[in-house]
C-alpha cells in the first residue's frame, strides 16, 4: 500500500483529533454511558423503574402496554395504549423516546443473541455525568502497520461469546488480515462500517494495562490488491469496559495476539 509517512507531529495531531471525536461520541447524551438498565424481556409483562409501560416479548417480538397518562414516541410518532414492535433483526432497532419532564430519554429496543432487550438511556445518568475521559497510550507510528487482506472463497458466519453468560453473537467474516508486528501475525476480520473491516482482539496487555475481555479496532477497506493499514493506536474499549449494562462480543479464538500492543485506549480510570 503506497502511502506517505506522516511526521510524528502530524501523526499525533491526527490521532488526537480522532480520539477527541471518539470521546465526544462516547459521552454523548444518549451514548452507552447514559444507559441506566438492561432488561431482558420475557413472556410475562413486567414494569421497570427507568421506563414507562409494561414490557414483554414473544414470537411476534416486543410489546409495550402503556397505562393511562403514559406516552412514548416511536419513530417520531406519539404512541399510547399497546404497541407491538414486531420481530426485530439483530443490530437494528426502532427509535423510541420517552419525555420525562424536561429530559428526553432514548429507550433502546433491540435483539441480542436471539433475545429481546430494552436499555433506557438517560442524559443525567451518573456514569455519564461523572465521566472524565479514558486514558490512552501516546500515539506511536510503530503500531501503525501495513497489512494484507486475504478473502475467503465465501464469507463465513462466525459465532463468538459475549460478556453476558450464555449470550452469543454471530458476525460475517470475509477473510483474514496478515501483517508484521514484532513477527508475522494474523487477525480474523469481520465486516465493518462503510465497507471497512472490524477486528476484535486481545494481546499481552489485556488485563494488565488494557481491558481484559476485548479490544476493538476499525480497519480501512482494502484496495483492489488487498492492501490496507492497521493502526493499533486507534484500538478502543467497547461499552463493557465501562458498564455492566452491555452485551459486548468477545474476540474469536484466532485473535489472541502473542505480543504486547502498547497502543490505543487503556483501562478506564
Amino acid at each position: 500500500m503506497s502511502t506517505t509517512t506522516p511526521t510524528a507531529t502530524d501523526f499525533a495531531r491526527a490521532w488526537t483529533t480522532w480520539h477527541d471525536a471518539h470521546e465526544a461520541d462516547r459521552a454523548s447524551e444518549h451514548g452507552f454511558l447514559a444507559i441506566t438498565g438492561m432488561h431482558w424481556l420475557q413472556a410475562d409483562a413486567e414494569r421497570y423503574d427507568d421506563a414507562p409501560g409494561a414490557w414483554s416479548t414473544g414470537d411476534d417480538g416486543p410489546v409495550v402496554e402503556l397505562a393511562e397518562g403514559e406516552t412514548l414516541e416511536i419513530d417520531g410518532a406519539p404512541v399510547t395504549g399497546t404497541h407491538r414492535f414486531g420481530p426485530l433483526a439483530d443490530r437494528s432497532a426502532p427509535t423510541v423516546r420517552w419525555h420525562d419532564g424536561d429530559e428526553s430519554i432514548v429507550i433502546e429496543v433491540a435483539r441480542r443473541g436471539g433475545s429481546d432487550v430494552i436499555r433506557p438511556r438517560r442524559p443525567s445518568a451518573p456514569l455519564r455525568v461523572g465521566y472524565r475521559g479514558t486514558p490512552a497510550y501516546e500515539p506511536d507510528q510503530a503500531f501503525a502497520v501495513d497489512a494484507h487482506f486475504e478473502p475467503f472463497d465465501a464469507p463465513r458466519a462466525v459465532t463468538v461469546g459475549s460478556v453476558v453468560d450464555g449470550l452469543q453473537h454471530v458476525f460475517e467474516a470475509p477473510g483474514t488480515l496478515t501483517f508484521d508486528l514484532d513477527g508475522p501475525r494474523s487477525l480474523l476480520a469481520f465486516n465493518g462500517r462503510d465497507g471497512g473491516l472490524l477486528v476484535l482482539f486481545i494481546d499481552r496487555t489485556s488485563g494488565v494495562t488494557t481491558y481484559a475481555a476485548t479490544r476493538s479496532l476499525e480497519v480501512p477497506a482494502p484496495d483492489a490488491s488487498g492492501a490496507t493499514r492497521i493502526d493499533f493506536n486507534r484500538a478502543t474499549n467497547l461499552p463493557c469496559a465501562y458498564t455492566e449494562h452491555a452485551t459486548c462480543p468477545l474476540p474469536p479464538a484466532e485473535n489472541r495476539l502473542d505480543v504486547a500492543v502498547e497502543a490505543g485506549e487503556r483501562l478506564p480510570a
